[in-house]
């Protein structure tokens, strides 16, 4: 689907995140400067009430929020030599309970689960717009459905 600007991307992710539930994995893909990071802070905001800082975890690799359906893990892989290297980031108490949103996903390798819901975002005709592609097995296509997104 095209998305005119940024506030569009936040739309959009507030309402995925209106379906998510404890143990469920998004995989945010796309260039650098595509908008993972945008993406990912509008779905925490939607979850946390919006006053969260929600900064890029480029650096940490990781960033927990505190949400009243559970924990979300924000990974930002880029930096990860070997798919192994998310265990010490606590990729799988993430995949066992939390909501992990992960930018770079490829990184994980056979670690990245197939059941997960995939997000690729594209640059789009206008310097603001983007095309975002959500992907997903039955169960994530049916929620994005009953939300009107699929």
């Amino acid at each position: 689907m095209a998305v005119a600007d940024e506030p569009a991307t936040l739309s959009l992710a507030a309402a995925v995140a209106a379906r998510v539930k404890p143990g469920d994995i998004i995989a945010l893909t796309g260039d650098l400067g595509a908008g993972k990071t945008t993406f990912a802070r509008g779905f925490i905001h939607a979850l946390t009430g919006g006053g969260e800082e929600v900064p890029s975890p480029t650096f940490t690799l990781v960033q927990l929020y505190e949400t009243a359906i559970g924990m979300i893990y924000h990974f930002d892989l880029y930096r990860l030599n070997v798919p192994e290297e998310a265990y010490e980031l606590g990729v799988e108490e993430a995949f066992a309970g939390g909501i992990s949103l992960i930018e770079w996903p490829e990184k994980l390798g056979s670690l990245l689960p197939a059941d997960r819901l995939s997000v690729a975002l594209d640059y789009g005709v206008q310097p603001t717009a983007r095309r975002i592609t959500l992907t997903g097995g039955a169960p994530w296509m049916r929620r994005l459905r009953e939300a009107g997104l699929g």
